[in-house]
């Protein structure tokens, strides 16, 4: 028996997630309250307080989801691709992360719809990046590649023009043939992370 209530509360925290999401990208975060989410699946405010003290929180727990979706099938890891020092390996690391851009882009719409009324999330969101960064940077530091003092800013600038092409692209789709956008991406992450 506590089996099957585990189970369903978790399923319940997926539907809420889901339809979360589903209505932030329909009607915009601002819009969309806690009712009609707990609405939308068929439950009340107090059930989804069960699960998220607020709407914020389930954003926070979609950054997790969206994380989950972009390094669960990583390999090797981002840590791992940098510190080999090879640009074949590089680039097939890009090539993945472009193809995932279709599945992450309503997590990413959501995300930042809501960092620019909540503040806080966009302190999760600077923090999920950090973090991202910071597997770049262990790749440099295993390889023990360049100054440990430029280290981390070389880290940045890579992953800050990945994520510039993503959100560039969910907004316009490709406005440059996707293969030489990718070679582009591909140079420009040698350049600051390879030998």
């Amino acid at each position: 028996m506590v089996g099957l209530r585990k189970a369903q509360k978790e399923m319940t925290r997926n539907l809420l997630l889901e339809k979360g999401l589903e209505l932030f990208n329909s009607q915009g975060y601002s819009a969309t309250t806690i009712d009609d989410i707990a609405a939308g699946v068929g439950t009340t405010r107090t059930t989804f307080y069960l699960h998220f003290p607020s709407k914020g929180d389930l954003v926070r727990s979609l950054v997790e989801t969206v994380n989950d979706i972009l390094t669960s099938v990583d390999d090797p890891s981002l840590t791992d691709v940098v510190a080999s020092n090879d640009r074949r390996l590089i680039r097939e690391f890009l090539s993945h992360k472009f193809d995932q851009w279709i599945d992450i882009k309503p997590y990413i719409t959501a995300t930042h719809q809501a960092a620019a009324v909540e503040p806080d999330i966009q302190t999760t969101i600077d923090q999920w990046f950090d973090g991202a960064i910071a597997e770049i940077e262990a790749g440099l530091d295993r390889a023990n590649r360049f100054d440990p003092s430029v280290r981390r800013i070389r880290c940045a600038l890579a992953f800050g023009e990945l994520e510039f092409i993503s959100r560039r692209w969910m907004r316009l789709g490709w406005t440059v043939d996707r293969e030489i956008a990718l070679d582009a991406m591909t140079d420009s992450w040698c350049h600051l992370l390879t030998d």
